[in-house]
């Protein structure tokens, strides 16, 4: 069996294929949400990929990435042939990650105040990854505009948001960092 090819030449103009065999300009919504979602699957990876980031983390946040991938899929499917839920997405999974949330949420101190990305490398990963998680949840529902979205699609992409944003803050108390914490313009 031959190698396929990685590149087809189809896309060197301003269209793509996408699945069902529709093209589209590449700069529509259905492509900056789904190209949105994998954007944020690369910033897991690099979370994912960081040598802070403890077992269970890392198996939670493959999880995670598979249903990126799931997501991303549904995006690009056009209403008229996709089917109405996400493979494998459930009240669950958003259950699942609230989960994940309590358990490293329980071990932190209270939140008081604001908090400014950064402290130890993983950390900064997580927090870059949450913030291109609020770019695709706003992007999906940009296309939620236009045609009706699984509203698991929101509430998972909302959960994860929070999620990225407490293990970014699990990661500095294990690594010993403190929290850099937000000064009103009086303070500085």
């Amino acid at each position: 069996m031959a190698k396929s090819p990685i590149y087809t030449r189809t896309g060197d103009g301003p269209l793509t294929s996408i699945i069902g065999g529709d093209r589209i300009p590449k700069y529509s919504l259905r492509l900056e949400a789904y190209g949105t979602v994998d954007e944020l699957s690369s910033f897991i990876g690099n979370l994912v990929a960081d040598d802070a980031v403890i077992d269970e983390q890392r198996v939670d946040l493959l999880k995670v990435q598979n249903m990126l991938f799931n997501i991303g899929g549904y995006l690009a499917t056009p209403p008229a042939i996709r089917k109405p839920e996400v493979a494998g997405l459930s009240q669950e999974n958003v259950e699942d990650m609230e989960g994940w949330i309590d358990m490293m949420d329980e071990q932190l101190p209270k939140l008081n105040n604001f908090i400014i990305p950064g402290g130890c490398e993983a950390s900064a990963k997580a927090n870059m990854a949450r913030t291109v998680c609020r770019r695709a949840e706003r992007r999906v529902l940009q296309l939620a505009a236009e045609e009706e979205i699984n509203p698991l699609v929101f509430a998972y992409l909302n959960r994860l948001s929070d999620y990225l944003f407490v293990i970014g803050r699990y990661l500095n108390k294990f690594a010993n960092y403190k929290e850099i914490v937000w000064q009103k313009p009086e303070n500085l």
